[in-house]
């Protein structure tokens, strides 16, 4: 897998996530500990990411 490739994986997936969290803030009840867990790991892939363009 190129770097390029890799990247764009980890876009992809970033943006899956932040599908769910929207969803999930959009929820009444929703369980705020799992959208705070998907923003984290959301984070740790645009961290990634960043690490990677570089």
């Amino acid at each position: 897998m190129t770097v390029a490739s890799h990247i764009q994986e980890l876009r992809r997936k970033h943006e899956n996530l932040s599908s769910i969290v929207e969803k999930a803030e959009r929820t009444p009840g929703a369980d705020h500990l799992k959208v705070a867990d998907l923003k984290k790991q959301k984070l740790k892939l645009k961290e990634e990411i960043s690490r990677l363009a570089q």
